[in-house]
C-alpha cells in the first residue's frame, strides 16, 4: 500500500500485471469463498476453457456460495454440487439470504464495483459484516490501453451496465475512505475472450495477435492494464 500524495507527476509504485482469473482462484484454493456477482450471462461458452470465474475458483475451493440479483437466474438459484452453488439475492443485503455466511473466508467481487451505483456504501457494508475477512475485487481500468486507443478513432469500449470506471488512484481513494486495514492494488491483463471465441479463422488469429501484443505493451506500462485487482484487509 502506497503513501499517495495526489500530485500529477506523483510516480506510481505498481506491480508488472497478472492474469486476472488465475490470480483470483489461487487466492480461493481450500477456502470458504463468498462469490459476489459471479452470475456470468456468457458463461456457457466460457465454461470448459478455463476463462469462466465461478467455474475456476469451484475447482479449488473448500466451499463455494455465489450470490447475484441478475433476472436470467432461477428465483431459487442454482445447486451445482454440494460444496457450490448461487443464490439469488441482494449483495448489499444478506439477511434476506437464507445461507449461513458466518464461516467465509475470503469474499470475491469479480468484475462487480463499476455495476453499483455507489461502491463506497458496498465497502462500508462488507467492513461491518465480514472485519478481518480477505476481499478481492477486479475492475476495468480508466486508463487502459485498449480504451486510450479507441478513442483515437471516436470509440469507447464500455459495458451498458457500468456506472464508473476507476483509475489506480480513484480506487486508492475508495479504500482509505472506506477505512479498510490495508491494501494493494495490482494490475491484470486485458483478454478478449468473447471476441476470441466468436472468432474464426484469420480474423480469430487476428485478435489473438492484438491480444498478445496488448499484454506486451502492459506489461511494459502497468498503468495501461486492462483492468485492476484490489486485495484489501477488510
Amino acid at each position: 500500500m502506497q503513501n499517495l500524495v495526489y500530485t500529477p507527476l506523483e510516480k506510481i509504485k505498481v506491480a508488472g500485471p497478472v492474469n486476472r482469473i488465475q490470480y483470483i482462484s489461487q487466492a480461493c484454493a481450500q477456502k470458504r469463498v463468498l462469490d459476489l456477482g459471479c452470475y456470468d450471462e456468457t458463461a456457457l461458452s466460457k465454461v470448459d476453457n478455463e476463462t469462466y470465474l465461478f467455474s475456476e475458483i469451484d475447482k479449488v475451493a473448500m466451499d463455494h456460495i455465489g450470490v447475484d440479483n441478475s433476472k436470467l437466474l432461477p428465483d431459487d438459484g442454482l445447486v451445482f454440487s454440494p460444496t457450490s452453488k448461487i443464490v439469488k439475492g441482494d449483495i448489499t443485503d444478506f439477511s434476506k439470504i437464507a445461507i449461513d455466511l458466518s464461516s467465509t473466508e475470503i469474499i470475491i467481487a469479480g468484475e462487480l464495483i463499476e455495476h453499483l451505483p455507489n461502491t463506497l456504501h458496498f465497502f462500508s457494508y462488507l467492513k461491518k459484516t465480514f472485519p478481518g475477512k480477505k476481499l478481492i475485487c477486479s475492475t476495468p481500468n480508466a486508463t487502459n490501453l485498449s480504451n486510450i486507443l479507441l478513442a483515437h478513432f471516436k470509440r469507447e469500449s464500455c459495458h451498458i451496465d457500468h456506472f464508473q470506471v476507476y483509475s489506480y488512484k480513484t480506487l486508492n481513494t475508495l479504500c482509505r475512505t472506506a477505512q479498510f486495514n490495508n491494501w494493494q492494488i495490482i494490475p491484470y491483463h486485458v483478454k478478449y475472450t468473447e471476441a476470441i471465441l466468436r472468432s474464426k479463422g484469420l480474423k480469430k488469429i487476428f485478435v489473438q495477435f492484438c491480444e498478445k501484443t496488448i499484454n506486451l505493451i502492459e506489461s511494459i506500462f502497468p498503468l495501461t492494464a486492462g483492468g485492476y485487482l484490489i486485495e484489501i484487509e477488510i
